[in-house]
């Protein structure tokens, strides 16, 4: 799923699709292409709508990643699940696997497929437990992992669950016979329509409890966190963008000796970092990113073309450059 508008990252997705947002200077969704295929994910098809240009010119047909790729635009947004049963033959006969491709994860989806397999739903949710039961959607199970119901973004007072649903799905091919049947209804959404069919027939759908790391990176605070979380090894991501130093400017940097560095820094492709800067991580410098003489920048997010000026500061905060990351020339 990589249609949506991204808004609540705004203004990074005014002239970006969200799915292209940069976390350890590759997009969010090229993390999730490279998963895949490590689970035995050969082929995916993407739905599009929010400049769908930047997403089809930087993966085109996947094989660079190990992957089978395809396109679906949408003219108008479908929704959640409208996109999905859009492309419904894509699927055949066989079960599918269904994700968002605009969040930063490293879930084992060959454990989510076995649960599916095991479970004889007609669907099976991965879920993670969430302090903060009041930014996320929760599912209400029974004992045996039966969904039983759904509440949205709960007060922590009347909340009756803490597992988030993490919009990555396990569906076996009849889950379309529970879509609205109307030949063009209005978006169409899993979480509006297609589950509370399947509680209202009685249809047994489960969740499967993930333990690994898991961030939509929705908002700009949970964004930057998923950037420094990668730099800092809380997910296991199989590429980073760039050179990673540990405490040091990592060997075959063209930088200043007296550049100093505390923590685990990326350093992007063609970055430029002046003498005397103090950078301290965990900290992301974005491809063609520049660090003038003596600033000092902790814990932040340099997106690609980024600068901060000499003596200037950046902490625990996000710069870039508008231009550079709508062009998704990085």
């Amino acid at each position: 799923m990589a249609a949506g508008l991204g808004t609540r990252l705004r203004p990074l997705t005014y002239e970006l699709p969200k799915p292209m947002v940069p976390v350890v200077n590759r997009p969010v969704m090229e993390h999730i292409l490279r998963l895949l295929p490590s689970h035995g994910f050969e082929q995916a098809i993407a739905n599009l709508h929010w400049f769908p240009e930047l997403i089809r010119d930087r993966f085109q047909d996947g094989s660079e990643l190990g992957i089978e790729l395809t396109y679906s635009h949408e003219d108008e947004l479908l929704g959640t699940a409208g996109g999905v049963r859009n492309v419904a033959e894509y699927f055949g006969s066989e079960p599918f696997l269904v994700m968002a491709g605009d969040a930063l994860t490293d879930i084992d989806l060959t454990a989510l497929r076995a649960a599916h397999e095991a479970n004889g739903g007609i669907a099976t949710l991965a879920v993670k437990r969430v302090p903060d039961v009041g930014e996320f959607g929760v599912v209400i199970v029974d004992s045996g992992g039966r969904i039983q119901g759904f509440q949205e973004k709960p007060d922590p007072a009347e909340a009756l669950s803490d597992l988030c649903n993490c919009m990555i799905y396990a569906f076996s091919p009849e889950v379309f016979d529970y879509f609205p049947r109307d030949e063009m209804p209005d978006p169409v959404d899993f979480a509006h329509d297609v589950f509370p069919a399947l509680l209202a027939g009685d249809v047994p759908f489960y969740v499967h409890e993930i333990e690994t790391y898991w961030n939509d990176v929705g908002t700009l605070p949970e964004y930057l966190q998923g950037n420094l979380d990668a730099v800092d090894g809380a997910i296991a991501l199989p590429r980073l963008g760039g050179a990673l130093g540990d405490g040091a400017v990592p060997d075959g940097l063209d930088l200043p000796a007296e550049v100093e560095v505390d923590g685990r820094v990326l350093f992007g492709e063609g970055c430029e970092v002046g003498a005397g800067a103090a950078l301290t991580g965990p900290l992301v410098i974005g491809a063609g990113a520049s660090i003038g003489a003596g600033a000092r920048v902790k814990e932040a997010l340099l997106l690609p073309g980024a600068s901060v000026p000499d003596g200037g500061v950046l902490a625990r905060g996000i710069a870039g450059d508008a231009a550079r990351l709508a062009s998704g020339e990085w």
